[in-house]
């Protein structure tokens, strides 16, 4: 029976075997771990400069955190482009197994920081590998998942980060008491998914569809290293990745598209969202109340309007189609942002308003693993994707150094977060240009 056929037969759901079920689940894992780390980064690098910097620089924390955050995405960047190629030349699988095991222990070293010039330095190579993950997990989950359901499996996949925000706040509202050294403690932590990169070496198998394509790129070069002629795909498959990428029109023209859509998210997310906890902190502080008290409340608020953005937005698209459903997020993101930061001080209100912020701007990164790999072929797809989503970071590095540098010249945290909330507009206008793909078969 076709694919067709049971998605009209049968709830979603049913139509997906075993091992569909252990590919997603084991990917949102590994992206779980993923927010687990890069949330107690923002979680915690105030407390940690407030250690690690001289008592003269104390007063410009927040440019300082900027820079840290900034520097970390940059190291994202770097990794995230390294680690597509990998997935396309040694396997999803591998390359996930081996950046798993990487961010555990990098992870672990961010705790042994000496001063802030040693946090940033520790929190690049922390970047880059966290970067090599995702575009592993995402392209395996998209070419294992049927047609039908692939934008549901691509938002389910997409919850592990939302769900790894969430518990680092949980986690941070318990471990903040613990003195100025709680901070190191929430790295140690780290360490962990190193256990689970152990269970991936036989919880999981490779993707079929990058094997057979492995495959055939061994045969191309064979034939390429005889003398014959090659046909055009051969041609393709003897090519490097990246350069292979920027060689077809087509797939030009959608990687250059995509990349400014995912500048949009990247840059408005790092510039605004990350300072949701620090500044209902603010608030809270302003009020004589419990600063990370309610900064966690916040974060942990913000992360569970994440977790059911991610999966909304994989649902709805199987639904409504690709374009439709990553406009409405573009435009959402763009009321909410003010919503959030400039309609009320009441902290309640404040909570409750990060959780449907959180839906939009948070929730809004699974158009990337929705779309993208519907957009390139499997020679390519992790380095499509690893492009897309990470080449932004070499810009996007400097909307938290910015935004930290505005913070402290506006005297707070508002107008900043309007300001780098019009980028949101570039991310709805490009929409339109790419093509649609809803319950569409893979590019082969």
């Amino acid at each position: 029976m076709s694919t067709a056929s049971i998605a009209g037969t049968e709830p979603w759901y049913r139509s997906l075997n075993a091992n569909q079920w252990k590919t997603m689940i084991a990917s949102n894992i590994g992206w779980m771990f993923d927010g687990y780390e890069t949330f107690a980064l923002i979680l915690t690098v105030g407390v940690a400069l407030h250690q690690l910097l001289p008592a003269s620089e104390l007063s410009h924390t927040q440019a300082f955190a900027g820079t840290v955050i900034g520097i970390t995405l940059l190291g994202w960047g770097v990794g995230g482009v390294i680690g597509g190629i990998l997935a396309d030349y040694l396997g999803r699988r591998r390359t996930m197994i081996l950046a798993i095991l990487a961010y555990s222990l990098t992870t672990g070293l961010s705790a042994l920081a000496w001063d802030w010039v040693s946090f940033a330095l520790l929190r690049f190579v922390v970047g880059v590998a966290i970067g090599s993950e995702w575009a592993t997990g995402a392209s395996m989950t998209a070419e294992v998942w049927p047609d039908h359901a692939r934008g549901r499996g691509a938002g389910l996949m997409q919850c592990g980060l939302g769900i790894g925000f969430f518990l680092a706040s949980f986690i941070w509202l318990f471990i903040s008491g613990y003195g100025p050294n709680a901070w190191r403690i929430m790295f140690l932590l780290g360490i962990v998914p190193g256990l689970f990169a152990l269970w991936l070496r036989s919880g999981i198998d490779e993707s079929k569809r990058w094997e057979a394509t492995n495959e055939k790129r061994k045969s191309a070069r064979a034939k390429k290293m005889s003398g014959a002629v090659l046909a055009p795909e051969e041609h393709a498959l003897n090519r490097f990745t990246i350069a292979d990428l920027f060689a077809d029109p087509e797939l030009r023209k959608r990687a250059i598209i995509c990349f400014f859509m995912s500048l949009t998210t990247t840059l408005a997310w790092w510039g605004i969202s990350t300072w949701v906890p620090p500044f209902v902190a603010a608030v809270a502080a302003a009020q004589h109340l419990p600063p990370q008290t309610w900064a966690s409340y916040a974060a942990m608020s913000y992360n569970i309007g994440g977790i059911i953005g991610y999966a909304g937005l994989g649902f709805m698209a199987d639904r409504f189609g690709r374009k439709p459903v990553v406009m409405l997020f573009f435009a959402a993101s763009l009321v909410l942002t003010p919503a959030l930061y400039m309609w009320t001080t009441n902290l309640e209100l404040l909570v409750l308003i990060a959780a449907v912020n959180g839906i939009f701007t948070l929730g809004q990164y699974s158009w990337l693993s929705v779309w993208l790999p519907e957009l390139f072929p499997t020679r390519m797809r992790a380095t499509g994707m690893a492009f897309v989503f990470n080449a932004p970071r070499f810009i996007a590095f400097m909307g938290p150094l910015f935004a930290g540098l505005l913070i402290v010249q506006f005297g707070g945290f508002s107008k900043m977060a309007v300001a780098f909330s019009l980028i949101y507009i570039l991310g709805f206008v490009l929409v339109p240009f790419l093509p649609e793909t809803k319950g569409q078969p893979l590019p082969t």
